[in-house]
């Protein structure tokens, strides 16, 4: 006796679909599990085996064997308890043959046959449509995140004896209804300024720090704020959210399956809405940072996809856990091989990074009771932990003055979120006409001849950067940023080409590539 049913489970972030294969022939009573499945699938024969009986149904004493194909695929997690159970019931007549017809079976399987949740079903529901399935049963508690998916029918079950009630699938009991967003829409979400409650007009001062902070959302440029304790970088860098766009559906459901797969959805019920916002402590490892494991699960760098990623107190990161950030920052995603398989997860944030400018944190300061004790080989070992190629990859070094008491007091309107957001939507809406037909989005994406096509200079232009380039020991590499800079400058201006006043403020934002000497100010 044979039989087959449909399942699914996760490759890195992804869906694969999987035949799970059922044969039931005489000889001994056992069950063999093959198609390379891990631990967590073998133990599914003692949960199928229990949930079976414990359900009113008849476990069959025969030689049953199970095969996940495809049999060269490593097989993880328990997704597949419900449809090895369903397969046993079918090869020997239990239930119909016509509830598996084109139909998608997910849920792990408690003893008494009730079905719990699993991770990852947003991605999985989705490779089942895209494999041509419309409908999907799967654990009442995931059926909300499977609703998410446009153009599937979901039937959200509680339990394996369930299955005795069916009608049909048009059986109505079964079938969740709910709101569904399109993923695959290009329009931008609803407006999510109402989920913050923090404003850039509640920061006194600091006009110059949240000009640069506006120009990194503008073009979704990576930032490094450097100054003394106390001066509000991480306070500044926290609000950052409130002043980047809402995401799009599509973009939204690209975040919305990391989360799912790594077990972390705030909310099975809706797509997530606002950006990410990651700030891990300094004492993650690379592994931590980047992802990685026996079984690869996506890091901080892929959470914080098309959000933030704040690193505090950067140079107290351990030299290795800043270098995997290397490959996501240029690439815009990572790669995690092993013996069995290679696994990428999408990376693409804004790394958004705050250190002070020593040790102790008073070097540069102009104060008789906050003087730096630092000797300049300190000073420099210090700054050295943040090695040239990942500076070069962060697009603007910003330093973050001392307030005075009269910034902290001054009473005229602070420029708010609001209006700072406005200028990044317009910047953006003029990105998003500019690259219509590259298959790209924003400025910090920009590389080869799309940089050299958008990024023309004016012969003005051209001679302070080439003036720049060699006083300031600029690598290819940081030269091209300044030119991704100034282009989004030239778009917050409204302007249609890069003046040599776009430049010019670009440069000053490379003041970790000047050849000085710690005793120099930043």
């Amino acid at each position: 006796m044979y039989g087959k049913v449909m399942s699914a489970c996760l490759q890195g972030i992804e869906g694969q679909v999987i035949e799970v294969e059922s044969d039931i022939s005489s000889g001994l009573p056992q069950i063999n599990l093959v198609g390379l499945p891990d631990s967590a699938v073998r133990e599914s024969v003692e949960r199928v085996r229990s949930a079976i009986k414990n359900c009113g149904f008849t476990f069959p004493l025969d030689r049953i064997t199970v095969n996940l194909a495809p049999a060269d695929l490593r097989k993880e997690g328990s997704s597949f308890d419900l449809a090895i159970a369903l397969g046993i019931l079918l090869t020997t007549g239990q239930l119909p043959a016509d509830i598996v017809e084109r139909t998608l079976f997910i849920g792990e399987l408690a003893l008494d046959g009730a079905l719990r949740p699993v991770p990852g079903v947003l991605s999985m529901v989705h490779a089942a449509k895209q494999a041509g399935m419309r409908r999907i049963c799967l654990p009442e508690a995931n059926a909300a995140e499977a609703a998410l998916i446009e153009g599937v029918n979901v039937y959200a079950l509680a339990k394996l004896a369930d299955f005795k009630n069916w009608n049909g699938m048009e059986e109505t009991s079964f079938l969740f209804k709910a709101r569904v967003d399109d993923p695959s829409s290009t329009a931008p979400a609803a407006d999510t300024r109402s989920l913050y409650n923090d404003n850039y007009s509640d920061v006194s001062g600091q006009h110059q720090v949240k000009r640069a902070l506006m120009i990194a959302a503008a073009g979704m440029h990576n930032i490094l704020l450097i100054g003394p304790p106390g001066t509000g970088k991480t306070m500044l860098v926290k609000r950052m959210p409130t002043i980047l766009p809402p995401m799009y559906d599509r973009e939204a459901l690209e975040v919305t399956k990391i989360y799912s797969a790594s077990g972390k959805l705030p909310d099975r019920s809706s797509l997530m809405r606002k950006r990410p916002f990651r700030a891990p402590h300094h004492t993650i490892s690379a592994a931590g940072l980047a992802g990685g494991g026996s079984i690869p699960k996506p890091g901080e760098v892929s959470l914080a996809h098309r959000g933030i990623l704040f690193l505090d107190e950067l140079p107290e990161f351990t030299r290795s856990a800043l270098e995997v950030l290397r490959q996501p920052l240029e690439e815009r995603c990572v790669t995690i091989a092993r013996a069995r398989a290679v696994y990428t997860f999408p990376s693409q944030f804004i790394l958004a990074a705050a250190m002070n400018p020593c040790p102790c944190g008073f070097f540069g300061e102009d104060s008789d009771k906050h003087v730096c004790t630092c000797s300049p080989q300190k000073i420099i070992h210090y700054r050295s932990r943040i090695s040239g190629p990942l500076l070069d990859r962060i697009d603007l070094h910003v330093e973050v003055p001392k307030p005075s008491y009269a910034q902290l007091h001054e009473r005229n309107l602070h420029q708010s979120s609001e209006e700072m957001l406005e200028q990044v939507l317009r910047a953006h809406a003029t990105q998003q006409v500019r690259y219509a037909d590259t298959g790209i989005r924003y400025n910090n994406e920009l590389s080869g001849k799309l940089l050299r096509r958008f990024c023309a200079l004016t012969a003005e232009g051209e001679q302070l950067l080439n003036a720049s380039f060699d006083a300031l020991g600029l690598s290819a590499r940081a030269h091209d940023r300044i030119l991704r800079l100034a282009l989004t400058i030239a778009d917050l201006d409204q302007c249609t080409q890069i003046e040599p006043q776009h430049v010019a403020e670009a440069i000053q934002y490379r003041n970790l590539d000047k050849k000085q000497s710690p005793h120099v100010s930043i």
